[in-house]
C-alpha cells in the first residue's frame, strides 16, 4: 500500500492507495499541535495498515518551509515556519515505526504533480502551478519531475512593481514589505479592503490580477512552460483568470511568440480542485515504492 499525506496549515488529508494510485481509504484531520496531529496521523495509518495491508512507502505534500533534501538531517522537518510550535517537527520521526521510505515535496509541488498526472496539466512536457490563497507559491515541472534549487521555490516573495498612487497599501510581509504575497494573498486582500475578492469591485480584482500577472510573466520568461495553472481561493474571484490572461499577454508584449495569443489554453484553472494535492502525494509515494522495489 501507499500512504499519502497532504499536510496543510488547517487540515491534513490522509489516504491509502494501491500501487495503481486508486484510493482505498481516506480521511481528514485538523491541524493542531505537531504532537496531536502526528499522533492522530500515525494511529490512522496504523489502523489502515491492519485493514488493507502493509504500507510500503509514503508520499507527502506539505506546507513549509520544510527540508526537502533526503541527504540532510533536516529532511522532512519544518524549518523556519511561522506556524507556532511546528519548527523542528519531523515526518520522518512521526512515521518511523512503519519502516517505509518517504518521498516529500511542498504542497504546491504535490498539487502541480497531481494536475500534471490527472488534471489540467495532462500532456504538458513543462508546466508551472501557482496557488494564490493564504500564501502564494509556485511549483515547476519538467516531464513530471519537480524543479528546484537548494530547496523549493519561493515565488510568493518575489518583489513586484507597486504604483503607490494606485495602491497605497504597504503590504503585510514582515520580511519584504510589498512583495507579491504581501500584496495579493488572501490575508493581504483582507487587510487592504476588509473583505475577500468574492465581494470585490472590478478595479480591486484588476489590481490583484496585475500582481499575479507580474508573476505569470516572470514564470514564462524564466521557465518557458507550456502551461500555467493558477489555483487557490483568490483565483476563484469572478473575472480573475480572464484579467490574468489579458495582463500577462500585455506584459510579455509579443516577446514570446507562443504566448502572444488570448492565452485561454496557456493560463488555466486547476481541474482536480481540492484533490490535486493528495493525488500528487499518492504519486510521490508510488515513485518511492518503485524505487524501493
Amino acid at each position: 500500500m501507499i500512504g499519502a499525506v497532504e499536510a496543510g496549515g488547517t487540515k491534513f488529508v490522509l489516504a491509502l492507495a494501491n500501487h495503481d494510485g486508486a484510493i482505498v481509504d481516506q480521511t481528514i484531520i485538523a491541524t493542531r499541535s505537531p504532537g496531536e496531529t502526528f499522533s492522530e496521523m500515525y494511529e490512522w495509518f496504523a489502523a489502515g495498515e491492519a485493514r488493507h495491508g502493509r504500507i510500503g512507502a509514503f508520499g507527502v505534500g506539505s506546507f513549509g518551509p520544510i527540508g526537502l533534501d533526503p541527504t540532510k538531517p533536516d529532511f522532512a522537518s519544518f524549518t523556519t515556519t511561522p506556524k507556532p510550535g511546528w519548527s523542528g517537527a519531523s515526518f520522518v520521526e512521526a512515521l518511523a515505526s512503519f519502516q517505509a521510505p518517504i518521498n516529500l515535496e511542498t504542497d504546491v509541488n504535490a498539487a502541480a504533480l497531481g494536475e500534471w498526472l490527472r488534471g489540467a496539466g495532462r500532456g504538458c512536457g513543462s508546466l508551472a502551478y501557482t496557488t494564490i490563497g493564504t500564501g502564494i507559491g509556485s511549483g515547476v515541472l519538467k516531464d513530471g519531475a519537480v524543479l528546484s534549487g537548494w530547496s523549493h521555490y519561493e515565488s510568493g516573495h518575489l518583489l513586484v512593481r507597486r504604483d503607490p498612487a494606485r495602491d497605497p497599501f504597504a503590504g503585510v510581509c514582515p520580511f519584504h514589505g510589498d512583495c507579491l504575497e504581501a500584496l495579493a494573498s488572501g490575508p493581504a486582500i483582507e487587510a487592504r479592503w476588509g473583505h475577500d475578492l468574492s465581494s470585490a469591485s472590478g478595479k480591486q480584482i484588476a489590481l490583484v490580477a496585475e500582481y499575479a500577472a507580474q508573476l505569470a510573466a516572470a514564470l514564462v520568461l524564466l521557465h518557458r512552460p507550456e502551461r500555467l495553472i493558477f489555483g487557490g481561493g483568490v483565483m476563484k474571484a469572478p473575472g480573475m483568470v480572464e484579467q490574468l490572461r489579458l495582463l500577462t499577454r500585455e506584459k510579455l508584449a509579443g516577446y514570446i511568440a507562443e504566448w502572444d495569443e488570448n492565452l485561454t489554453r496557456r493560463i488555466v484553472l486547476p481541474q482536480l480542485g481540492d484533490d490535486a494535492g493528495i493525488t500528487g502525494a499518492i504519486e510521490l509515494g508510488r515513485r518511492a515504492l518503485e524505487t524501493r522495489t
